[in-house]
């Protein structure tokens, strides 16, 4: 039974990271701010291998800050 969920919350954390850099790319804002949220999107990326409950939740994060028009500063 937690296999299935396991696999549900991987199916979802990659549908949403999918959104997500779909969403990035389609932002009409500086390279230097759409390179860090690439960044952001490769760190949520890397800890799905490892923690999968920890990328959904910086995922989500991330999302919100997206929704919300926040994004980090142009470097």
């Amino acid at each position: 039974m937690e296999r299935d969920s396991q696999l549900e919350l991987y199916e979802s954390v990659a549908a949403r990271l999918k959104e997500a850099h779909t969403r990035v790319r389609s932002l009409q804002v500086p390279e230097g701010v759409r390179m860090a949220l690439s960044r952001k999107l490769l760190v949520v990326t890397a800890a799905a291998k490892h923690d999968l409950k920890d990328a959904a939740t910086r995922l989500d994060r991330l999302m919100k800050d997206l929704d919300e028009g926040r994004f980090p500063e142009d470097d």
